[in-house]
């Protein structure tokens, strides 16, 4: 199972971050956010992260041929040799196209795409719940139901239009995020092992 290319999908709140932990320990696999990718190129002034800071610092959304660019040269670096999972790129139509070019020119291929899929109002439900079981001191400032509902309006406008390009192309695969963590990993490994 060595050089898997993942693409997680999936609402706030859904377990991307908790499997992608749990995948990285078990298979190797590194998670790759693109936010932290360009937080990391910024303060390291890369070429691509000193292009990226002046668009970012007109308040402009970065082109995605930067993004596509950085992901270029971050899965070239040794933590990725066994893989990667992307989580947070693409988020649009052209994006994943601008992706599969670049990693077609590489010899490389998404070898699957899944979501992790959750009903808004559970994760509503779960919000509340880890608001209610922190007391009002240990919350996060951004750990609240507007946050999310804000969230939840991006990701159902922008990210989750996605999921048929890849469903077509027969890289989708959909797995109930309201299960247990270790049922959800159960069927995560069985995706893995058969890509």
């Amino acid at each position: 199972m060595s050089g898997k290319r993942i693409i997680f999908m999936g609402p706030p709140g859904s377990g991307k971050g908790t499997q992608a932990k749990l995948l990285e320990d078990r298979y190797g696999l590194k998670q790759l956010s693109t936010g932290d990718m360009l937080r990391a190129a910024v303060t390291a002034g890369t070429e691509l992260g000193l292009k990226a800071k002046a668009i970012m610092d007109q308040g402009a959304l970065v082109p995605d041929e930067i993004m596509v660019g950085m992901i270029a040269e971050r899965i070239e670096a040794p933590d990725c040799a066994k893989g990667f999972i992307l989580d947070g790129f693409p988020r649009t139509v052209p994006q994943a196209e601008a992706l599969g070019a670049m990693l077609a020119a590489k010899g490389m291929k998404i070898d699957a795409v899944i979501e992790l899929r959750v009903e808004d109002r559970i994760l509503f439900d779960r919000i509340n719940k880890r608001v209610a079981e922190a007391g009002a001191g240990n919350v996060r400032a951004d750990d609240n139901a507007e946050t999310l509902r804000k969230r939840l309006t991006v990701y159902h406008e922008q990210t989750a239009p996605i999921l048929p390009y890849y469903g077509a192309r027969g890289l989708l695969t959909v797995v109930d995020g309201t299960l247990p963590i270790e049922a959800v990993m159960r069927e995560l490994e069985g995706i893995l092992d058969a890509c």
